[in-house]
This record gives C-alpha cells, structure tokens and sequence, in this order.
C-alpha cells in the first residue's frame, strides 16, 4: 500500500509507526513508515538524522519513552489512546490510532505486525476543555492537589502536602518536589516533611556536585521529553550512570522523574521511587496536570521571592540594602520590633573607593565592595549587616557585650592586615537601656568619620578626588 498518499489525505501533523509482536510476546523496536507533509519537518529534527526511508528504525529522528509506551499500547491492545502534556513548554494533544487492513499479511512466521497512527497537535496556552476530558479519578486526584496547594500560606507547607498527596497517588516509598530557581540557580528538595537542606546536599554530595548541577543531570537524563516513567533502572544507567548508584545504594528498584515548567521556564522536577507500576498509565495521567499546577504555584512563589529580595538585598555585595535598614530602623523607632536592652552599632567605610574607581574604573571599585561585603561577613557573619549606600556599611549587633563587640572590631581590622588591597574606617557605639536608635547611629557615623580622616590624612595618596 501507497502509506504517503494515504497519510496526505490527513488533517494535522501525522505520521505512521509499525512494530512486530514476537512469538514470545515481546516488541521490536518501532518504526517509522511515514510522515505527511506538514509533518515532514520531525524528519530534520536532528541535523544528524539519516535520509528517510519506509521502515527506518524511528529513534534515528527522536526518541521518547512515553511515546512509545503509547505506540506499543495501541497497536498491541488495539485501543485508540488520548494524551494531552505539557513538553517543554508546548501543550501537546497526541492520538494514537490502530490501523488494520494496509495491504500487507498481518501476521508471518508467527511474527505479527500492527500499525499505529499518531497525530499531533500542538499549542503554546493550555486548552481548559481538554484538561477537563479526564475520568471522574484522574479530576478527583488533581482536584485535591490543588486543594493541598492551595490551603495553607505557608509555600513549602502546601509543597510538603502536595508531596504527601502525591506519594500516595503513586502507591510511592519516597516522593519529593525538587524546585529549580535557574536565574538565581538555587534548589530545594521538599518531601512529606517540609523542605530538607540536608537530604539536598545529601544527595548532590552523592553525585559529587552541586544541588543545581543534580538538576540540570535530570534534565539531561530526560532526554527532551517530559517525564520518566521506568518500571525498572537500566535507561538510568545508559544515561546517568553516577545518579543509578545513587539510586541503588538507597534500594531504589523504579522511579518516575517530571518535569516541572510553568510555560517554558523550568521551575523543578518531581520525583517518586519504588511506586505501584501496575497503576503506570493512570499515574501518568494524574501528573501531567498535577505538575501544571505545580509549576504555577513554583514559579509565583519564585517571583515573590526575588521581588522581595530585590527591596531588601543589595544586588552587588548580597547584604541587606538601605531599604531593609530603613525599615529595621522604623520598626525600633515605632515599637513593632521591641528594642534589644543592649545594642552594638559600627559604621564601616572603605577607604579609597573613589581613587580606585578613578585609577581602574568601576569593575575594580565593584570587586573592592564584593570584598568588603565577604570581610564583614566573616567577622559579622551573626549580626545585620547593611550596605546603607556607595562605599558606606553599618552593622547592628543586638544583645552584644561591649567586650565582644570590640573583640568583633579587632577581628574585622586583622581580616583587613591580611588583605592589603581593602582598608576601612570604622566607628562604634555600645548602648544600654532606653537609648535613642537614632542619636546611637549618628554617634556612631561620627567617629567613622574620624578614623576615615585621620587614614586620609596618613595616606593621602588614597584620597583621589574624592567626594567623602
């Protein structure tokens, strides 16, 4: 039979994929028999890909495992199958359709051969009646997800719910939402128990890198498509051999491993391990919307995240910023913080900014101030400190003794003799009792002041042109 003009006479993008049954029960690999027109570009989707022919092994374009799950169901069950996921930011609705009666014996030598037809359609914004064409089980599983997401305040107490919820569709021993902040590159590992740093680093010491590496592992190990469904672990130990001994040295025999996007941002991945395999395709099913509304609430809780740290941290030395001092110091004044008995207060200012910024341009200023910031963090590393502007910090020490203050102080300027190229000035304040937040800040700015003076005045190569 002629399969391209049969498959011209298809709306969409359509192509078709045949497989033998072996005697034995098993499946050969699949291939592909044809693609009509508007289909043809799958056939360059890899610059690599051999020239089409009826017949060529179909892994020679692309390969993905739930796709081929669904070819194999199909013609094997002879059931039409519906799919509608969310791959890599694009809403797919798949159908695969099996084909009798293409003018070749069904069967030889006990061989027999069935035809799968799949047609796609794609779109970039989710369709609201397709999600809707689920079972009555599948709506009830993502209706209380979406109950757990949404019920509690707290984001990593709704992800924790959502991890239990989800551990329980899948009939799983472990499950967790690995959340991914690309742009900060920062993750999170929340199970059952609420976010768990020290499972995170765990499991990325395991793999011998970092928790943000691990992610981008798994997004390789997915290999384009959107989720891992593996009744056994032999494609993670093609693929991802370290991350396999990871998984076998914790008694892991099959896992599924999500994608997690809100449109086409990676937001996480979700992960389930030792799961009830017999319940594969409805667990499937259940995820690729469950992950949607995941992804929506991620990536929101993301954005707020960077919103707010946006207001109150200084985006060069990632110390708290004037704003966040500001409101420190109102929230004192107005009595909404209470007011510790006892408070340390130093101004801290890098002498010779402006000769730098002068002598080797900003860049050289802007690393003179990211070295500051680390110096201040390792002597301060307890305290609040804060970037109040230009070249300018200040430190507030709560319940501090005026002996480990000045012990503080005296840690800080060895930090600086051990580091030629910074040198600050420095102005302290102890007070007790019912002190004025701020006569004790200003008391404070002045003997910086002093102590900048008198270095300008020992080393008056280093003031430049300076404005302060």
């Amino acid at each position: 039979m002629d399969h391209q003009s049969w498959l011209e006479g298809i709306d969409g993008l359509a192509s078709l994929y045949s497989f033998d049954i072996l005697p034995d029960g098993s499946f050969s690999e699949i291939r592909l028999m044809g693609v009509n027109k508007q289909n043809v570009g799958m056939l360059h989707f890899s610059p690599d890909a051999p020239e089409f022919y009826p017949g060529i092994p179909y892994r020679n374009y692309w390969m993905d495992l739930n796709f081929e799950r669904y070819v194999y169901k199909s013609g094997s069950e002879k059931k039409s199958l519906y799919s509608y996921v969310n791959a890599r930011g694009f809403w797919l609705k798949g159908f695969y359709i099996p084909i009798s009666n293409l003018g070749v014996p069904d069967e030889k030598d006990g061989v027999k051969t069935v035809y799968c037809l799949y047609i796609l359609e794609y779109a970039n914004d989710i369709e609201t009646e397709s999600m809707s064409q689920n079972s009555a089980d599948v709506a009830t599983a993502v209706t209380n997800i979406s109950i757990k997401l949404h019920e509690m305040q707290d984001f990593y107490q709704a992800m924790a719910a959502a991890a239990k919820e989800i551990k329980d569709i899948c009939g799983a021993k472990h499950c967790s939402i690995f959340t991914v902040d690309e742009s900060r590159q920062k993750c999170r590992f929340i199970n059952q128990d609420g976010s768990n740093p020290e499972l995170l680093e765990k499991l990325a010491a395991e793999m011998d890198c970092t928790p943000y590496e691990v992610a981008m592992h798994w997004k390789e190990d997915l290999a384009m498509s959107d989720c891992l469904l593996l009744e056994d672990l032999s494609v993670i130990k093609e693929r991802d051999p370290v991350w396999y001994d990871s998984l076998c040295r914790h008694g892991i025999n099959n896992i599924i491993l999500y994608e997690i996007r809100c449109k086409k941002a990676l937001v996480g991945f979700l992960w389930a391990a030792n799961i009830d395999t017999s319940k594969m395709m409805q667990i499937k099913k259940k995820l690729e919307l469950s992950t949607f509304l995941l992804g929506a609430v991620i990536q929101n809780h993301q954005l707020i995240a960077q919103l707010e740290e946006r207001s109150t941290i200084d985006g060069l030395t990632q110390v708290n910023n004037r704003n966040a001092m500001n409101e420190r110091v109102e929230k004192l004044v107005s009595g909404e913080d209470k007011l510790p008995e006892v408070m340390g207060i130093a101004f801290v200012d890098v002498n010779g900014l402006k000769a730098m910024n002068d002598s080797c341009g900003h860049i050289a200023g802007d690393r003179m101030l990211s070295k500051t910031a680390s110096l201040l963090k390792l002597a301060f590393g307890d305290y609040e400190i804060y970037r109040a502007g230009g070249d300018e910090f200040v430190i507030f020490c709560p319940d501090i003794t005026k002996e480990k203050l000045d012990e503080q102080i005296e840690q800080l300027r060895s930090l600086t003799e051990r580091t030629p190229d910074i040198s600050f000035a420095v102005g302290t304040v102890h007070v007790t009792g019912g002190y004025d937040i701020h006569k004790a800040m200003q008391a404070a700015d002045e003997r910086m002041y002093a102590d900048k003076k008198e270095y300008y005045r020992l080393h008056p190569e280093k003031a430049g042109n300076r404005a302060n």
